[in-house]
């Protein structure tokens, strides 16, 4: 079966966008040709600086014929209607259509209709100026004479040819004709701008990568990455040192050249002074080099990796000289900085002058200074302390200092190394390790495989920071909408689930989400928050958890107001947003637990409207979870699904179902076998569950697997007798309660 080579070649494309764009392209091909008839055995997407290329194997000759047939109005119906349906049809009269009889609706007409394959090259040339003319690229550009026309070619940077060969992959391959902007497909590229710019005619795909390679353009990007990471990590083994891996810069570097070059160079040995990830974010961010370590003395040396996109002549001595120049530079500059701060706070002042900026930087123009949003995390870290078993002094003094080196002259330079900078300074001036840590982590995570801390101290800040920032967003309505988070609002939700479920905190998450409402209502005096502030500090002292709002306190509150779900009570309307806040939670801990496997309804099953502590909601859902792959809960499950629907058939019909059951009316031993079975899960269940041994509650609900099975296999629930079949169905609504004692077990599935 023929091959379909294409190549799309332009002016630098940036590396951030190569590689979703070669999967781009690959996609729009595919699909169009797919849409048009045409099946393919494989494709493979390959990308460099200046060009896009698609290698699509066992691509059909030709798509296939289509028979079809279009039913049409019956043969004594209007001539109106049977012109239309010959119209529509592409008949020239009702002597082309056939007749078909139909029993019930008599004689009616049936065009069949022959659509005749088409040659692949025809479709190939009729889909690809549409990919071209439609490419989602992030950021385009026009350009030429045609550039003022507003249906003109966009591209990220100027399209110059385009490659477009079909045929048997061991003959040469012909051309496939058609023009996008005066730009005409063919069969010629070029290779290194600079090593061999000048332009050359391939065959196939074999043929143009061999050719690109002497052209000195290594076509396959994940061979460049290979190979520079292979050829740096040679180099330095060679010394008796290490490569410090960078995933991130290594993508990046093999989108820059298309025959890498691995060089070492060096820079100054009194930068090393400099915090060795400031030097690396140094050197990566202006020169996109590799630093590398000596894993002897576990410590950066002096040399760094370069790749180049040429073969020097020199050997690279040059190339070498002029990016330890700019290196240089550059660490003196972050030298600067990092002696500047070491000298401003180890003055008598210390950390106050930054702290004290901290009320002239303004967080959000509706959420206050950072110097407020610290005095707010201080609060509730303060109270979040002996929850997560922390020093309270310690974690006051982190908190107090955790936003302080954004005002230093490092991170106002280098934004990406706040925290990691406090907590250095920290250490300069002989914090507590604890604070210092904290001052670094607090941040932490930022993502699902990013690290969570686990000192009490930094667990402390750093819930304090995420729940503030929620809770804030919240406050004045700039909730995630769809796509759109600006805020990272969704990272800081998981960034609360995980610090909670990895470190085993109890807590009522939602209690500390109430505080930051109040203390954040009299800071900014968000309308009528403020008024209420005070009965929201009230609340806070509430014992009853499941903010049920008594009556007493329930008077204070603005009357007439619409009922909410998750208070069940007339509220004040800012309450909705807390309510919300409340649900962002539960989607969020959804989320988080579908990602470790847990099935979405068994997490409805065990999440309520009232569900605060995000620890025990996770734990019920890994306990029934191994519930029901067990076959005792599958069982259970099943004998739980049939009692639900013959109580709610019969409820429905208005049926009498005993309130309590009577001893004195169960007349046969399975049926007083499963009442005694469920007094001892139910017991046991409910015991289990408020010592918080989930496993061990569903460990006692399943032992109603064999007696419920035994009653549904002797016992006649409907019988003659009224009083009896009102209690056996009274019986069926006790295993529906028992189940519930952890878990809603309707919303099961299964």
């Amino acid at each position: 079966m023929p091959d379909l080579l294409l190549e799309l070649f332009s002016e630098e494309i940036p590396s951030r966008m190569q590689r979703k764009a070669a999967g781009d392209l690959g996609a729009a091909v595919t699909n169009a040709l797919v849409d048009a008839g045409l099946t393919y055995e494989g494709a493979k997407e390959y990308w460099t600086p200046r060009r896009l290329t698609l290698d699509i194997r066992g691509l059909t000759a030709k798509s296939a014929d289509i028979k079809e047939e279009k039913k049409g109005p019956r043969t004594d119906a209007p001539e109106q209607a049977i012109a239309g349906f010959l119209r529509g049809s592409g008949l020239e009269s009702v002597e082309q259509a056939q007749v078909r009889n139909d029993p019930k609706k008599g004689d009616f007409y049936i065009a069949v209709i022959e659509k005749h394959g088409r040659v692949a090259t025809d479709i190939i040339a009729e889909v690809m100026p549409g990919v071209i003319k439609g490419f989602p690229w992030p950021k385009s550009m026009r350009w030429g004479a045609s550039s003022s026309d507003s249906g003109s070619l966009k591209w990220v940077r100027p399209l110059q040819s385009i490659i477009c060969l079909f045929g048997p992959e061991t003959e040469e391959m012909e051309v496939v004709p058609f023009e996008v902007d005066g730009i005409k497909s063919g069969n010629s590229t070029r290779g290194h701008r600079f090593m061999a710019p000048a332009e050359f005619e391939v065959q196939r795909f074999d043929d143009y990568a061999a050719k690109l390679e002497k052209a000195f353009v290594m076509l396959d990007g994940e061979m460049r990455k290979q190979t520079i990471e292979a050829d740096a990590k040679q180099l330095a083994f060679a010394q008796g040192l290490e490569l410090v891996d960078d995933p991130k810069l290594l993508e990046e570097v093999s989108g820059l050249v298309e025959w890498p070059v691995v060089l070492m160079g060096e820079f100054d040995e009194a930068f090393l002074d400099i915090p060795a990830e400031v030097i690396q974010l140094t050197i990566r961010e202006n020169q996109k080099c590799f630093v590398i370590s000596n894993p002897a003395e576990k410590k950066l040396t002096n040399k760094v990796f370069l790749v180049s996109n040429i073969q020097p002549k020199d050997g690279g001595a040059e190339v070498i000289r002029g990016n330890g120049k700019v290196i240089n530079a550059r660490l003196s500059d972050a030298k600067f900085f990092w002696e500047s701060d070491l000298q401003q706070i180890k003055s008598d002042e210390g950390f106050d002058p930054w702290i004290e900026k901290l009320d002239a930087v303004t967080f959000h123009a509706k959420l206050g200074t950072q110097g407020e949003r610290v005095s707010r995390i201080i609060a509730l870290a303060e109270e979040l302390a002996p929850i997560v078993g922390a020093d309270v002094e310690l974690v006051k003094e982190a908190a107090r200092l955790c936003k302080a080196d954004l005002n230093s002259a490092m991170v106002y330079e280098f934004p990406e190394v706040q925290g990691l900078m406090g907590r250095y300074y920290a250490q300069r001036t002989n914090k507590h390790a604890s604070v210092a840590l904290a001052i670094q982590e607090h941040y932490s995570p930022l993502g699902p495989s990013d690290d969570v801390p686990s000192d009490p101290v930094a667990v402390a800040v750093a819930l304090a920071d995420k729940l503030d920032t929620l809770s804030g967003f919240w406050a004045i309505d700039e909730k995630p909408t769809g796509s759109k988070d600006p805020y990272a609002l969704r990272r800081a939700a998981l960034g609360v689930i995980r610090l909670v479920i990895d470190n085993e905190i109890k807590i009522n998450l939602f209690h500390r989400v109430i505080k930051i409402f109040s203390v954040l209502a009299r800071q900014q005096n968000i309308g009528k928050i403020n008024e209420e502030a005070g009965v929201l500090e009230g609340f806070l002292n509430l014992n009853d958890i499941s903010w049920k709002i008594q009556e007493q306190l329930y008077d204070e509150f603005m009357k007439q107001k619409p009922k909410h779900k998750y208070f069940g009570k007339d509220l004040p309307e800012h309450f909705n947003n807390f309510a919300t806040l409340v649900s962002f939670f539960h989607d969020r801990l959804k989320a988080y637990l579908r990602d470790k496997g847990v099935r979405h309804d068994l997490i409805d099953a065990v999440i309520t409207l009232e569900s605060n502590d995000l620890l025990i909601i996770s734990r019920k859902a890994e306990a029934l979870q191994k519930l029901v792959d067990s076959e005792d809960g599958q069982n259970l499950l099943a004998g739980y699904k049939r009692a639900a629907n013959i109580l709610a058939a019969e409820e429905k019909k208005g049926t009498s179902i005993a309130n309590e059951v009577s001893t004195d009316l169960l007349k046969v031993e399975p049926e007083k076998a499963l009442n005694a079975a469920i007094d001892l899960a139910s017991t046991n269940a409910a015991k289990a569950a408020s010592e918080e041994d989930f496993e061990g509650a569903m460990s006692a609900l399943a032992t109603l697997r064999a007696p419920v099975d035994k009653f549904f296999e002797d016992v006649l629930v409907n019988d003659e007798d009224e009083a009896i079949r009102a209690n056996r169905l009274g019986l069926l609504t006790r295993i529906r309660a028992a189940t519930q004692t952890v878990a809603d077990f309707s919303k099961i599935s299964g």
